[in-house]
């Protein structure tokens, strides 16, 4: 049951463009009992129909610039690469507390931009 709603709950974040994947490596590090290793595969895994979906209703819309999604699209597959081969070769701990750093910094980096972009409104 609790799997059905962290879908859910993560498919209507993915939905809105704020990143599902990351709540559901959240939600299934906090209140599953896996590993990091497992969360990951299981979030990327999930990627596949979210984005999918995505992608078709940005391009019914016509809000994809095609010449910046190639580029960004070749480097990421290069970046997904060697993060693969990375993450592999970290301990299941070590990449946990790794990913917990990597979203303070980023809701940190998150909350400087809203507050910096507010004060000029």
């Amino acid at each position: 049951m609790k799997e059905i709603i962290f879908g859910c709950l993560s498919g209507i974040v993915a939905a809105t463009g704020m990143g599902g994947g990351t709540i559901l490596i959240l939600l299934l590090n906090l209140f599953g009992s896996m590993e990091q290793h497992m969360v990951q595969g299981i979030n990327l895994v999930f990627f596949i129909p979210t984005s999918i979906v995505a992608v078709y209703m940005n391009i019914k819309k016509k809000t994809i610039d095609y010449q910046i999604a190639k580029i960004i699209i070749i480097f990421g597959v290069i970046g997904a690469i060697c993060g693969s081969l990375l993450s592999f070769k970290i301990e299941n701990q070590n990449l946990k507390k790794y990913f917990g750093i990597f979203l303070i910094l980023i809701a940190l980096f998150q909350t400087y931009s809203y507050f910096k972009n507010g004060k000029k409104e």
